[in-house]
């Protein structure tokens, strides 16, 4: 009798259909036409429809995406793109979530992927057992529990840095103070920006814009290893702006991150930040509908090869990225970020110069009620 395994051949290579039917993904194999060519059995389980139920129908006949870019991408036939606990209506059932990913098939121009995993068992953690009787308990949703793992680890590392600085003399104290306050920054996004949707922000205050550069060039400088210089160019008369100076820092930081990768290529790199007046900028529909003006202009900028220019007019839409790794929600946090502040955001190329410049115009603090501040997330 022999036991299980022992008719396997060592080193015998699985059969590429079988791995993707072993797939615990739903794999959808859409050609040109974004019609359905193939499922695996994850697919069908998803959908409750036998393959030969599926196969042979348009894609937007079996899913509606909550996200209307979704489908928009799959459309250009040759974009990647992956959208975490996306709301999907499947065959007109009720919405469920879902992190979906599209992925051109290679050397096949036109055909791609369509792949969903249900987002489940993060209910569960509510405790009112699945039951429905009513009650009014709150289910706890994937951002919530990822934001629990994430603030665990951070008061460790706040807690080593405070040991640390004990430890330390002169200018290495400031690396751990350095540490702490980020440690402090990054629980107060977390528990602020646990999704793009959230409807309350905390106080706005008047910030000196200069303070918040500084700060982000720090945390960026001890974060590197490369020796990209940013160029300096202030207007020290500027007066304070109105904003929440974690909401600011976060949006300078991921302006000058997103300029130093943008130009590590170039021979030297360079990054230039630029605060100036700009008179005759105004946001139309400030508190009240009534203009608002915004005087003060912050300019962060690349000698990158820029971004392409088919993605220029959707940079700041969520899931939109020219990055390899990236998701696309840097540059959406930051318009909603920027908004919060009743401020504005824009960008452009100067190709004769080249230069790509990202551009933050925002209101003088006193001109915006801190109510109307505070609303804004609403």
């Amino acid at each position: 009798m022999s036991l299980p395994g022992e008719t396997r051949r060592e080193g015998h290579r699985p059969d590429p259909k079988r791995l993707v039917a072993s797939l615990p993904l739903a794999v959808f194999l859409l050609g040109p036409d974004l019609v359905v060519s193939s499922v695996n059995p994850a697919a069908e389980q998803l959908a409750g429809k036998g393959a030969r139920r599926l196969i042979g129908r348009n894609v937007a006949e079996i899913f509606e995406f909550d996200e209307p870019l979704i489908l928009g991408r799959l459309a250009e036939g040759e974009a990647q793109l992956f959208a975490r606990d996306a709301q999907v209506r499947v065959l007109r059932e009720p919405a469920r979530r879902f992190d979906v990913m599209t992925s051109p098939v290679t050397h096949s121009p036109g055909w791609q992927m369509l792949i969903l995993h249900e987002v489940l068992g993060v209910d569960a953690l509510s405790g009112d057992g699945g039951g429905s009787g009513g009650g009014e308990g709150v289910a706890l949703r994937a951002p919530e529990v990822l934001a629990h793992e994430i603030k665990n680890p951070l008061a460790g590392i706040r807690g080593a840095a405070q040991l640390l600085d004990r430890k330390l003399e002169g200018s290495d104290k400031a690396l751990t103070g350095l540490i702490t306050a980020e440690v402090d920054r990054i629980a107060k996004l977390i528990d602020q920006m646990q999704s793009l949707s959230r409807r309350s922000q905390e106080p706005a205050v008047p910030c000196n814009l200069h303070e918040a550069v500084r700060h982000a060039q720090a945390i960026i400088a001890a974060s590197s290893s490369g020796k990209v210089v940013v160029e300096e160019e202030f207007d020290p008369s500027l007066p304070p702006i109105m904003a929440n100076p974690d909401a600011l820092v976060q949006v300078l930081l991921n302006l000058m991150t997103n300029a130093r990768e943008a130009c590590e290529g170039s021979t030297p790199p360079r990054i230039a930040v630029r605060t100036r007046f700009a008179s005759g900028i105004q946001l139309h529909a400030g508190p009240g509908g009534k203009p608002l003006r915004l005087p003060i202009e912050l300019r962060v900028s690349d000698n990158g090869p820029g971004i392409d220019p088919a993605l220029r007019d959707h940079i700041f839409e969520p899931f939109v990225t020219a990055k390899k790794s990236g998701q696309g929600l840097g540059l959406a946090l930051v318009q909603k970020l920027v908004r919060e502040m009743h401020g504005r955001i824009s960008h452009d190329r100067d190709e004769g110069k080249g230069w790509t410049h990202f551009r933050l115009h925002l209101p003088v603090a006193g001109t915006v009620p801190v109510e109307a501040v505070g609303e804004a997330a609403k």
